[in-house]
C-alpha cells in the first residue's frame, strides 16, 4: 500500500484558515467599515469647545470660550450621503478686557456675556471611503440663560443689562468637516453664524456697550466625536 503524506492536507487547512482570518480583519478595518458594515442608523457622543464673539458689540475677536457637548445620530441615505441630527448644550457669547473709547468720550474697560443654549443642528453629510466627511445645514437654538456684565468710565448712568434680554431662539447656518482618526473617533471643526439677530432694536440693546442695533452669534467649534 502506498504511503500518503499528510503535508498537502495540512498546508491546505492552513491556507483556508489564513484566508478566513484575513477576510475577517478586512471587514473590521476602519478604512473599509463604511462599505463592509453598512447601517441605516448610528450614533455617538460629542465633546469639545466653542470660540465665539458677538457681532454688533464694540469688540472683535473670538475671545469667549465655552462648552459644546451632546449626542449625534446619523441616518444613512446612500453609499456616501447621510443626514445627521444633534442635541447639544452650547455656550456662546463675547469677552474683552481691553479698554475702548466709544462715542461720548466713554471708555469701556471690560465687557463679558455668556449665552447658554440647547441646540439642535441638522446637516447633510458626504462621506469618503475612510469615513471622513463634511456637511452643511442649520441649527435651532433655544436660549437658556445669559450672564452679561461690563464696566466703563464716564458713563452718565449705570447700565442695567437685565433690561436688554436676548431673543429666545437662535437660528444658525452651519458648515464643517469631520476627520476620521481611529475606529469610531473623529475630529470635528465647524463654523456657524446666526441667520437672524439674537438682539436688535434701539431699545433692546445696551447703550454704550453695543456698536450697532443688531447682534449676531459668530462661532468656531472644535470637538471630538465618537461613533458607536
Amino acid at each position: 500500500m502506498a504511503k500518503v503524506s499528510a503535508r498537502p492536507a495540512l498546508l491546505l487547512l492552513i491556507c483556508v484558515l489564513f484566508t478566513g482570518f484575513a477576510t475577517t480583519l478586512h471587514a473590521q478595518n476602519p478604512s473599509t467599515y463604511y462599505e463592509e458594515v453598512p447601517r441605516t442608523f448610528y450614533g455617538g457622543l460629542i465633546l469639545g469647545g466653542n470660540a465665539t464673539q458677538v457681532d454688533g458689540d464694540n469688540y472683535a475677536g473670538y475671545k469667549k470660550f465655552g462648552l459644546n457637548a451632546g449626542g449625534i445620530m446619523y441616518v444613512r441615505l446612500d453609499e456616501h450621503l447621510a443626514a445627521s441630527i444633534e442635541i447639544l448644550y452650547s455656550q456662546k457669547g463675547a469677552r474683552s478686557d481691553g479698554e475702548q473709547e466709544v462715542p461720548g468720550k466713554i471708555i469701556i474697560q471690560k465687557y463679558k456675556v455668556t449665552l447658554d443654549y440647547a441646540e439642535i443642528p441638522i446637516q447633510i453629510n458626504y462621506f469618503d471611503k475612510r469615513r471622513s466627511h463634511f456637511g452643511a445645514g442649520f441649527s435651532i437654538g433655544r436660549f437658556i440663560s445669559a450672564k452679561e456684565s461690563g464696566s466703563a468710565l464716564f458713563l452718565p448712568e449705570p447700565v442695567d443689562f437685565d433690561k436688554y434680554p436676548f431673543n429666545k431662539m437662535d437660528y444658525n447656518f452651519i458648515i464643517g468637516g469631520n476627520l476620521h482618526l481611529w475606529q469610531g473617533l473623529f475630529l470635528n471643526a465647524r463654523f456657524q453664524y446666526s441667520l437672524v439677530p439674537i438682539r436688535k432694536g434701539n431699545d433692546n440693546v445696551p447703550p454704550y456697550f453695543s456698536g450697532r442695533n443688531e447682534q449676531f452669534n459668530n462661532m468656531w467649534t472644535l470637538r471630538l466625536m465618537y461613533l458607536f
